[in-house]
């Protein structure tokens, strides 16, 4: 068990702790996008099958992902 050795209970509280945050400021940037936006993005992407959108959709989650990453390990 010496793989395992290294990680403190605090290393592990705290990776818990930053993922609950970043899935939360995750989940408003969805709740902020869906109520300002002119159109029902869900319906568009699943019944229009609007990939254009669902692209950016996509994009916007991973461009936030990176951001809020970059902001824990800092």
């Amino acid at each position: 068990m010496e793989l395992f050795s290294a990680i403190s209970g605090a290393e592990i509280v705290s990776t818990l702790v930053y993922s609950f945050i970043g899935i939360l400021i995750l989940c408003l940037c969805w709740w902020i996008i869906r109520t300002f936006s002119p159109f029902p993005i869900v319906k568009e992407i699943e019944a229009d099958q609007n990939v254009a959108l669902a692209i950016l959709i996509a994009s916007v989650f991973l461009s936030l992902s990176i951001i809020i990453a970059a902001v824990i390990l800092s």
